[in-house]
């Protein structure tokens, strides 16, 4: 037993008498948690009651153990409640069904509900088959007019430097700096099907530049403000770029780093720069272009209407091949965002809604939508969340729903540095971008009074997630309650048979699920060679691995939690960043000295993936303890961060004579997999 439990009055509020009660842990722990006051309790003494409340706790018999299962009048308000609801539904469970049962009903009923605007209504919501569906076919639109449905003196964006006082963006103030750049874009001589890159922060002028360019009835291509110059050049070429959008530098924890002159190195296609301060810093290329030169006064624009399935972003996910995947998403998929943002995150009119991220991770695009969408507000900090100074910027600007991925929680955890801040009105927290740790996020919870953290796993070809939770049903740590609404999946064993562990097999169509890339055959990458089986429709390959728990000892029958268990193929997350294995291998096959690589990514607990390589030496084999290997460590982290990511950093290299291989040539990285797990 801790010192904070020993002394009674470390706890505020006798809580002695509840662990004298015959109840349930779980029931235990609920009135544990409705009796403290938050504000008068630290993060420490929330764990050390939840450790004493569960010690003597089966998993395996009840289930993951529950951290919150929320009030009666925070279940009421949740959005998914009304809705169900108000649909004669009596649970979470039938909601769900109708959802997955009725999937045109349910995208017709909830594109209303969002207040989706379309200038030409589709007469029927969904033609075509499972694998090639066409959702709201011959109808048109442009998805920005959705975003702007709230007043226009509501607050769409509240941003903040480090150091400065917050700045409120309305939406009438935002509509108008978007219908600038959309006359800007318009006046450069851009047409509509135009690419135009974005290798932005987020900011308010990028959420502009963003919404402007789709508004224009161009694509935007999401590239990520922390990639080297080869792989920016590899998304422009992909993506047919005609033009890119970045700043003069970004500021991160008090330094500057070069944006333009990374941008300038990769293409020589037109870039408009956006200061840091007063005048671009250095000289620009004669086809580039000042910020100030291209934006015009103009703040009237009419949006330009476009067929539903026409493009408004590419964004770009590894496979298992050297480029990366480019994923279209068409004017329906922010409706896959917003519906989330409203089911799931539980986003209402007038909260506000904070998500460290950029605009080349599907996380600032969704961020932007479901916000928007829901008349929310979008909350932007723009430096690295890494402080207090993060803290007291959510305390300020009154987050109600905060995203984070689990790298970010454990940083926190570690420094203790949000422990001071008052985060009462958070009301929810969701965590995506890689695998959960069980204590991280019941350090997050305790942050704010032991608030609900949403897990939340998909992808870009989905627009958003497929598995995660809502507020109505018990929340537990590192775990999700259920498949994403107006989706479902199943977990196929080694057998290919439906279990409760296996790999993940998603049940289409939904809005949102891509039915077409740019670099890929789409059907060959998604659908050819899946499992057939009686009664399902045709099996859409995702990749990851779960496993499902049972949770009907929390007194909700048909309750599941799932646990993510990784990825099955070559793509690995290294840093919150998905990148394919032969990305990697590409850049380290060039190493003087070194024949061979096959990178293979090592899951721990709680965080990101730590990259290990195998590498076979160029001349003779020295063996496993090879005496260079430091310095291929080095060499090889250079490399990584010149041409790939910084964040991506070899752990270890293992030296080996040769590559396991099939007969047809393939690499075996299961038996590499095996190797490491034997060295352990």
């Amino acid at each position: 037993m801790s010192n904070d439990l020993k002394n009674q009055d470390s706890i505020p509020g006798s809580v002695e008498d509840i662990f004298c009660t015959e109840s349930s842990a779980q029931n235990k722990w609920q009135q544990i948690c409705q009796r403290l006051e938050p504000e008068d309790v630290t993060p420490d003494i929330y764990r050390s009651l939840w450790d004493r409340t569960f010690q003597n706790y089966d998993e395996k018999l009840n289930g993951p153990a529950v951290m919150w299962t929320g009030s009666d009048d925070l279940i009421s308000r949740a959005n998914v409640f009304k809705w169900s609801s108000e649909k004669g539904l009596s649970s979470y469970a039938e909601f769900h069904d109708w959802s997955i049962n009725s999937r045109a009903e349910f995208w017709l009923e909830a594109s209303t509900r969002l207040g989706i605007r379309f200038e030409t209504a589709a007469v029927s919501p969904l033609t075509g088959t499972a694998d090639d569906p066409s959702w709201f076919p011959e109808s048109r639109l442009n998805i920005v007019e959705s975003c702007f449905a709230a007043d226009a003196g509501d607050t769409a964006i509240i941003a903040q430097l480090p150091g400065q006082e917050l700045r409120r963006t309305s939406y009438g103030e935002l509509r108008a700096l978007v219908n600038r750049v959309s006359n800007s874009v318009v006046e450069a001589g851009f047409k509509p099907g135009d690419a135009l890159a974005v290798v932005l922060p987020m900011t308010e002028l990028s959420v502009a530049i963003y919404l402007g360019i789709v508004q224009a009835g161009c694509a935007v291509v999401s590239i990520a403000d922390s990639f080297a110059p080869p792989e920016i050049s590899s998304r422009l070429r992909i993506s047919d770029a005609v033009a890119v959008f970045t700043y003069d530098v970004q500021r991160r924890a008090g330094k500057a780093h070069p944006l333009y002159q990374r941008v300038a190195e990769s293409t020589a296609v037109p870039v408009f720069v956006i200061p840091d301060s007063g005048s671009v810093s250095v000289p620009l290329r004669d086809q580039d272009k000042e910020w100030s030169d291209f934006l015009v006064e103009n703040d009237r624009f009419q949006p330009v209407v476009c067929d539903a399935q026409s493009t408004i972003n590419i964004l770009f996910s590894s496979g298992t091949t050297g480029d990366p995947k480019a994923i279209p998403w068409s004017h329906l998929t922010p409706i896959r965002c917003a519906v989330d943002g409203y089911c799931h995150q539980d986003i209402h009119t007038g909260d506000v809604c904070a998500w460290p991220t950029n605009l080349g991770w599907m996380m600032g695009p969704w961020l932007i939508f479901a916000s928007l969408i829901n008349k929310a507000t979008i909350a932007l900090y723009e430096d690295a969340p890494v402080g207090e100074a993060f803290g007291r910027f959510v305390e300020n600007a009154g987050v109600n729903m905060l995203g984070v991925v689990p790298t970010l929680v454990r940083a926190w955890r570690k420094t203790g540095c949000m422990e001071n801040c008052d985060w009462s009105k958070i009301h929810a927290f969701s965590s995506t971008g890689e695998s959960s740790q069980r204590d991280d996020m019941f350090y997050l919870s305790s942050l704010a009074g032991m608030r609900p953290v949403i897990e939340y796993c998909g992808g870009t070809e989905i627009g958003g997630g497929y598995v995660t939770s809502v507020v109505t049903l018990p929340n537990a740590p590192a775990a999700f309650n259920t498949p994403s609404v107006g989706l479902d999946f199943l977990l196929l064993d080694a057998d290919q048979t439906p279990g409760e562990e296996g790999e993940v097999f998603l049940l289409p169509p939904s809005i949102g699920l891509s039915t077409r890339l740019l670099n890929r055959d789409h059907h060959d990458t998604y659908f050819a060679d899946t499992p057939e089986l009686d009664g399902y429709p045709p099996l859409r390959r995702h990749g990851d691995h779960f496993r499902k728990m049972d949770g009907s000892a929390n007194g909700i029958e048909g309750l599941s939690f799932y646990s993510a268990g990784g990825r099955v193929d070559d793509t690995m997350n290294l840093g919150g960043i998905k990148v394919s294995s032969a990305e990697i291998e590409r850049v380290l096959n060039r190493i003087n000295g070194i024949r061979e690589t096959a990178a293979i990514a090592v899951a721990v607990d709680g965080g990101p993936d730590r990259l290990e390589i195998f590498a076979v030496p160029d001349g003779e084999f020295a063996g496993p303890e090879d005496t260079g290997s430091d310095a291929f460590v080095k060499q090889m982290n250079g490399l990584l961060k010149a041409e790939l990511n910084p964040l991506f950093r070899v752990h270890q290299i293992h030296f080996i004579e040769t590559m396991p291989r099939t007969a047809s040539n393939k690499l075996m990285r299961r038996e590499l997999r095996k190797q490491l797990a034997e060295d352990a």
